[in-house]
């Protein structure tokens, strides 16, 4: 199967070729005729399995097809995500996918300044892409209206519960049309996730597709056995294999990351550190040969 078999609009197909896009993925093929035809999707796929563009590239044609973007732009679709990171490749798909159908998109997040966003918001746009304290916040500041909302994507539920933002999207579907197409993705389904899917969809089509490999096959794994009592002598030696540049390095705890970045340091590592309450520009690599 090719993109073209999809039905998809010329201005989309032209987008797409200039991504380097041929054959769609399995949740690509299944979900996109599925939402071309305003129906509600119940989708278990992972990240990496190709699911924005799986929703995007549908939402873009379905929005295409209407009057919204010639005319003052109204928020039609919204998509909401559990993080930052995610939200703003979220919206930069839409824009490559979109770019040569005249619709604008934006993307809205916590931990900056909101001036920009609501400047965004102000002039207009088709497609918003949000984290749903943010989302939440400026809609309660007035902001933006979620009343002409259409096309409604949860993406990474399974995250939202683990991140405790249940009780934030309970809230936000409060503010949503009751007609509208509502699109919902989760890599596992646990009771709270299908309780929540319950109330959302109507009516839903399930799509579920086989997670891929969780690593690549130029990706060398090897496990260390080691006590507690040497693990930081263990990380040492093997940071300092000439054959590693740069180097991630995971722990626990924040506590934990101060005392990795305080031994680093003593043996003559640049290193830096990134945890959840950092500021943005703070978020850097974290580990590399002086």
């Amino acid at each position: 199967m090719v993109f073209e078999s999809l039905n998809l609009i010329e201005p989309i197909l032209k987008a797409l070729q200039e991504e380097g896009y041929t054959i769609p993925t399995p949740i690509q093929a299944k979900s996109i005729p599925i939402v071309l035809q305003k129906q509600d999707l119940l989708g278990c796929a992972q990240t990496g399995t190709g699911k924005t563009a799986a929703f995007a590239i549908p939402i873009l044609q379905l929005l295409s097809a209407g009057e919204q973007h010639r005319n003052k732009r109204k928020i039609k679709s919204l998509i909401v995500t559990p993080t930052r990171e995610l939200a703003i490749q979220i919206d930069e798909s839409f824009k490559a996918y979109g770019r040569h159908t005249g619709l604008k998109s934006t993307v809205i997040f916590g931990g900056v300044n909101q001036n920009t966003q609501v400047t965004a918001l102000r002039r207009g746009v088709d497609v918003l892409i949000a984290t749903p304290g943010r989302l939440l916040d400026l809609q309660s500041q007035g902001m933006l209206s979620l009343s002409d909302v259409e096309y409604f994507v949860l993406d990474e539920a399974d995250r939202m519960l683990d991140m405790g933002f249940i009780h934030d999207i309970k809230k936000l579907l409060k503010l949503l049309p009751d007609k509208k197409q509502s699109l919902f993705f989760s890599a596992t389904m646990p009771p709270e996730i299908v309780k929540l899917a319950s109330t959302i969809l109507r009516n839903p089509v399930e799509v579920s597709v086989t997670p891929v490999s969780s690593t690549v096959d130029i990706i060398k794994q090897e496990v260390y056995f080691v006590d507690k009592g040497n693990k930081s002598a263990l990380l040492v030696e093997t940071l300092k294999n000439q054959s590693i540049n740069t180097a991630l390095v995971f722990t626990r705890t924040k506590h934990g990351a101060d005392k990795v970045v305080k031994i680093l340091k003593k043996e003559g590592f640049y290193i830096n550190k990134i945890q959840k309450d950092l500021a943005n520009k703070d978020r850097c690599f974290v580990c590399t040969k002086i």
